[in-house]
Parts: structure tokens; sequence; C-alpha cells
């Protein structure tokens, strides 16, 4: 059981009723109190209740009204049990028309509380228990109706069970990358185990906070507002669509299917020079140059076959099987220098679709495609990178508070793209994205070690113009928040 709150005006009373709870062998997480029916009205509204042990004589709002506007007023009400030192039936009557479980007189003896809370622990244990085994079957079946042919009269039968568990007002379906560390929860359907990643079908009225709070630097694509389980497929395609600008654009984007909609179209002139690159000559050109000497004709082949997808010649779809037939090409081409390293990746990059946007990756695959070439010939001048590398460390130290990215930091030391992604990583260990993180949040814990700055305003100093995305990534790599970390630093 998470959470009980005690409703009783008396203070004494209202301390022995939760010394009991907490000696009656029931786990309990949290214990409220109330003195008032009126405070103990707005806690119901504002968070979840398992139970709630309320008296009916008390001032400014009694037992019987607060009952029965938590039962008009509030989506997921609490168990509620009623405690009373008048001994007349017509309360009793009175609460149980309004919902209340359990009648208990004063004095309250500790017996009848460890028989109310193990009955009702049982019951809501078991209620969870249903709650998500429903729950899990429901998504399957959002899964089910997204990914595979349904029949008519299937439908029909989906329809009748799970038609009132979608929101009347609408709904969108999102498509992200594989890492938006989403749990699952009562608010949205998040839809595992996709090709594309995350898959997430959001309320209506719940879609602007959804994104600011758990999509907020994410490449996102963005269905049109939809209604009932029949437009399920029809959203998820759209969001696919979407999705694929998103992928390209960059991260932080939303798209939304509309966006798509208005996208000009591609000049034939510009769509034929992407065909270029996925002609059986171009790709056999870049498994040739792989072990030779001509290290820079195969990273600048690359740097332009992916700006060429990034400037929306090449469809994604394109790209995707375009990239899936050179790795498997490459591992027939060489396998004989293939490893299990090369394995992993292969298992990775052909997942294309699931990296958070096409910068992730193509700083990914040209990480391992330099590396593998490196293995093959040994021509790279590493003491010349590493200079020019350890220049780059010491810009992004001196210029973090900007809005970089590799491009930026690559250009800066007159370094080629590809190759600087796969020299920054064998140098500082990290990729670049990681790198930039750990020197954000170096900056921002000595400012809340030495300085009084104010939160919202060391993230800004540091590189986050969003606090909400400052705060959710200084959890992630210092493990507690801003204002817990500059605490524990103070004692």
């Amino acid at each position: 059981m998470k959470t009980i709150l005690i409703v009783e005006d008396e203070k004494l009373i209202r301390q022995g009723i939760k010394t009991m709870i907490q000696r009656s062998g029931v786990p309990v997480e949290v214990i409220m109190e109330c003195s008032n029916g009126e405070s103990a009205l707005e806690v119901v509204r504002e968070q979840d209740i398992d139970v709630m042990f309320t008296d009916i004589r008390m001032p400014k709002m009694d037992g019987i009204e607060l009952v029965r506007r938590i039962h008009e007023e509030v989506d997921n009400p609490p168990i509620i049990v009623a405690i009373s030192g008048y001994d007349d039936f017509s309360y009793a009557v009175e609460m149980m028309r309004n919902g209340v479980r359990e009648y208990i007189l004063k004095p309250v003896e500790r017996e009848k509380i460890v028989e109310v809370l193990t009955m009702l622990e049982r019951e809501i244990t078991q209620r969870r228990e249903h709650y998500h085994k429903e729950r899990k079957i429901g998504i399957a079946q959002i899964r089910h109706i997204i990914t595979d042919e349904v029949t008519e009269d299937e439908m029909m039968l989906l329809i009748q069970k799970y038609e009132k568990a979608f929101w009347q007002n609408g709904y969108f379906v999102l498509c992200a990358g594989r890492d938006c560390e989403i749990e699952d929860s009562q608010s949205y359907y998040l839809v595992p185990e996709m090709e594309e990643g995350t898959v997430v079908v959001v309320p209506e009225d719940t879609l602007d906070v959804f994104l600011k709070s758990e999509m907020d630097d994410r490449a996102v694509g963005i269905s049109r507002k939809h209604f009932g389980i029949v437009e399920l497929k029809n959203a998820y395609e759209e969001a696919k669509k979407a999705r694929a600008y998103a992928y390209c654009t960059g991260n932080q984007s939303k798209i939304t299917y509309d966006d798509v909609l208005t996208q000009p179209q591609i000049r034939p002139e510009l769509k034929e020079s992407g065909d270029k690159f996925m002609t059986e000559t171009s790709r056999m050109q870049r498994l040739q140059l792989i072990g030779t000497e001509k290290t820079d004709e195969l990273t600048a082949l690359w740097d332009r076959f992916f700006l060429t997808v990034h400037r929306g010649y090449i469809q994604m779809a394109d790209f995707n099987r375009e990239m899936t037939m050179f790795l498997s090409q490459a591992k027939e081409f060489y396998r004989n220098s293939f490893r299990e390293e090369d394995e992993e990746a292969f298992s990775r990059l052909r997942q294309v679709m699931c990296y958070e946007n096409l910068d992730e990756f193509e700083e990914e695959f040209s990480s391992w495609m330099i590396s593998f070439h490196e293995r093959i010939h040994q021509t790279q001048d590493v003491d010349s990178n590493q200079q020019k590398i350890a220049q780059a460390v010491d810009y992004i130290k001196n210029h973090f508070r900007k809005d970089l990215n590799m491009a930026v930091v690559s250009n800066e030391i007159s370094m080629n793209y590809t190759m600087f992604s796969y020299s920054f990583k064998q140098y500082t260990g990290k990729n670049f994205k990681d790198f930039m993180k750990e020197v954000r949040m170096g900056e921002a814990r000595r400012l809340l070690e030495e300085t009084d700055m104010r939160i919202t305003d060391i993230g800004e100093y540091v590189g986050y113009e969003n606090e909400k995305t400052f705060l959710k990534v200084f959890r992630q790599c210092c493990g507690v928040s801003p204002s817990e970390y500059r605490k524990n630093v103070l004692r």
C-alpha cells in the first residue's frame, strides 16, 4: 500500500490511528494527516491516495460532505473508511450510500485497524495486478493494430472491448528514438519493442505537457489528432512519416504530419543527385576504399552521402535500405577481417531509425567505419590527429555555453567531420554529445558549490535554455537534483 490519509480534527486521535497503522504489519509507504475535510479534499484532488480514514464530525467540512465531494470530483477516489464516535445507524447508512467501504466506531481498536488494513491491502494488490494485466493486454492489442493487418470482424471486437479506454477528446501518436527513458503511465500508452524506437499514444489534453516534460530534447514525429482505436494505424503511419523528417532535422525538432504535407517537393535534378549515391557502382566504390591509403577520399564520400540525406534528396526509406545493403556487403566483402565488436556494431547500425537523429547515427557509423578501415590498413597520422583533437577539447571547454555541435568544432580545427567523430572518441573515450554533457555538468557542479546563483540561471549559464532539460540531464549525470546536490555540499 502506497499512501494512507488520516482525516481527523483531534490531534491525539490522529496520531493514535497513525501509530496503529504503523504497527499493523501492513506495509505503507506514506501516511498523511489532515485536520479537516477541506484540506483533505485538496490532497485527494492533487495526488493518488490508496486508503482514507475520516472522522464524520469535523469543522469546515464534515466527513459525509467530504466523501460526497470526493466521489463527485475525483477520477480515482481512495477506498474510504469512516470513523465515528456516534453509534448511529443513520450515519452509517449515509456514509455507505456515498461509497464508504468500512465503518469503525471510536474508540478505535488496534485489532480492527489491522483487520481492515489487511483486507484492503489484499484488495488493492489484486486490483493493481488486474489493472497491469489488462493494461499489458491492451498495449499488446495497440501494437497489433498498428503493425499487423486487422480484419473488419476483429476490429469490431477490439472496438467493443477497448474503445472506452481511448480518450474522447482525441489522441496523438508520437515516434522518437529508442533511448527516451520514458516509464509506463496511466496518462499515456507506451508501445514496446517497436522497430522505429519509442512509440507513444498521448491524449490531446496532455500533449504539450508530455512533449515538454518527457521529450523536450528529442527529435519527435507527431501525427494529426485522431479518435478511437480504428484510427490508430493511420495515426501511427503519420507519426512515422513525421519522424523521418524530425530524424533528419536534428535534435529537439518536433515535426507534425501537417509539417510533412507542407514540405516543398524535391526538384528532379536534386533527387537524381541523391539516387547516384544508391547505385551499385557508388556503393562498391565506398566498399573498396576501405583499407586503402585513400582515407580522405573515403571519408569525403561518406560526408557527401550523409549531407545529401540531411538535405532530403534521399528519402528515409531509401536511406534505410541503402545502409542495410552496405552493411551486408561490407560483412561479406571483408568477412576475414570481421571481429565480435563488428557484429555488435552491425546489430545496432541496422536499426537506423532507432537512433535519436541522423547526426547520432552518422557519428556511430562513422566511428565504426573508420575504426574498421584503420584496422585493415594503418595509415593514420595519429600524432597529428591527437594534436587537433586536443585543440578541439580546449575549444569546447572555452565555448561550452554556446550551441556547439560536431560540425562547428570540426570546422574550427579544420578536420574532416567523419574523421573528427572517430578521433574524438578515441582521444576522449566519449562521444561528442556525452563529452559536452560532462563539461557542462562539471561547470554546473562548480557553480552550485562555489556560488549562490539561482539554479535556473546556472542551467542557462552552462548552455541549457530549457530549465527542465537542465534538471533532467543533471539528475541523469549526478544522481540527484541540483538543489539536493547543493544541500549535500553545504552540510
